[in-house]
């Protein structure tokens, strides 16, 4: 019997991160490259005391079964969009130059007041968000015949969309299905690409910090159609880090007196958060880290009062090569200050194509399984998990891991 296919269908797929994400899953498949970073490739974990390889222990699916899609709001298939996003080297890209070519991106759902700093060619000319909807899961479905896929997930690798409080329009399915009629402003094109992909039975992953699937509508809408959903925010470069330090600090009771954290990046991830409402929200996931590793409340005298600033700074001669610095201002025995001071020269779209790859592997697992709503077991993949009420968010990326890890023994 053959082996069933996978649809990944992607909101930004000419991106810097997809791109990188689907030429170099075909490097792999060509065996030109090694998986590097990714759980579902290399990694394993124990079970009665027996180390067994993730990928066949959970039955996950293969890279040959994947089929690749998605929306761009420019035209050019994945070859010319890999060379654009200058992040492989154009003799990398060229050795999977057919396969790239073949995948052309359909039209994306695009609103210049939720992304102010790109001006989107290739976009939807149907008005009003149901009409949009409708077009969005016209495409799915097409997608799925073209290739001839059994299943899909929709992971989200577009841009950042400018800061959104939570409101009466997200605060259940009934008020936000009314505010799809009449067209509320409160509703950005990210909720209509996760809307259209759960009522279409598509496991929907957020890997931005925008508001979209973490509202009580989008709990009740998993819940009535019965899908699982992850995000939100890949955790890549700086926030990495922050998640690997800040628990070291923790184990060993080191005070906290300020966390400074500046980037600078050039690529189109950079050119959208040089507006101040697509900042906000990236700065609200990236500052949310800290105190729930470091627990304030039960340390005040360590960690009850520590100054934490982010910045992010465009520049674009960097490109893709984001260059991170940390001054870490801690103190020790009888108050004494010491500083840890780090310089990541990180490639983003590096550090974010094997995410991309083990969450959508993850959660389609998790909907083969029946799961439904929110998988904070794949928090370990997020700056900012998405949550159920009444819990918090884990942020410490060892917790993390062990969550992760007793999943996959439960599931083996």
């Amino acid at each position: 019997m053959p082996e069933e296919k996978l649809g990944i269908l992607i909101p930004g797929i000419g991106g810097a991160v997809s791109t990188t994400f689907v030429a170099g899953v075909e490097r792999v498949r060509r065996g030109l490259s090694v998986p590097v970073g990714s759980l579902t490739q290399l990694g394993s974990f124990t079970k009665n005391n027996e180390e067994l390889p993730v990928s066949e222990a959970l039955g996950l699916a293969t890279l040959d079964s994947l089929a690749f899609g998605g929306w761009d709001i420019f035209p050019e298939n994945l070859h010319e969009a890999s060379l654009k996003a200058g992040v492989l080297k154009q003799s990398d890209i060229d050795k999977v130059k057919d396969f790239l070519e073949e995948i052309t991106p359909m039209k994306a759902v695009f609103s210049k007041e939720w992304v102010k700093k790109l001006d989107g060619t290739h976009v939807k000319a149907q008005k009003g968000h149901r009409a949009l909807i409708d077009a969005l899961k016209e495409d799915i479905a097409t997608f799925k015949e073209k290739n001839k896929v059994d299943r899909c997930i929709v992971i989200w690798c577009a841009s950042t969309e400018r800061f959104l409080a939570p409101s009466k329009v997200h605060s259940s399915l009934e008020e936000f299905e009314k505010g799809l009629d009449e067209n509320s402003p409160d509703i950005p094109p990210s909720m209509l690409y996760a809307y259209a992909a759960i009522t279409s039975g598509v496991p929907f992953v957020n890997g931005a910090p925008n508001l979209t699937t973490d509202t009580p509508a989008f709990n009740q809408l998993t819940e009535k159609y019965r899908v699982p959903i992850a995000g939100k925010d890949f955790k890549t470069g700086q926030t990495l880090m922050k998640t690997i330090i800040a628990p070291g600090l923790r184990a060993r009771l080191l005070g906290l007196q300020g966390w400074y954290s500046t980037n600078i990046l050039g690529n189109r991830d950079g050119l959208v958060l040089d507006d101040p409402g697509s900042f906000k929200t990236k700065e609200e996931s990236k500052l949310s880290v800290l105190d729930s590793i470091l627990d304030p409340d039960r340390h005040p005298e360590l960690y009850g009062d520590f100054y934490h600033k982010v910045v992010i700074n465009y520049y674009p001669p960097r490109g893709d090569n984001k260059e991170g610095w940390d001054c870490i201002d801690i103190f020790g025995w009888l108050g004494y200050p010491m500083q840890i001071k780090v310089n990541f020269l990180c490639r983003d779209s590096i550090l974010a194509a094997p995410v991309v790859l083990d969450l959508a592997l993850f959660i389609d697992l998790a909907h083969r399984k029946g799961m439904v709503g929110i998988q904070k077991w794949l928090s370990f993949y997020f700056k900012s998990p998405i949550h159920n009420k009444g819990e918090l968010p884990e942020h410490n990326l060892f917790i993390q891991l062990n969550m992760l890890e007793e999943k996959m023994r439960e599931m083996a």
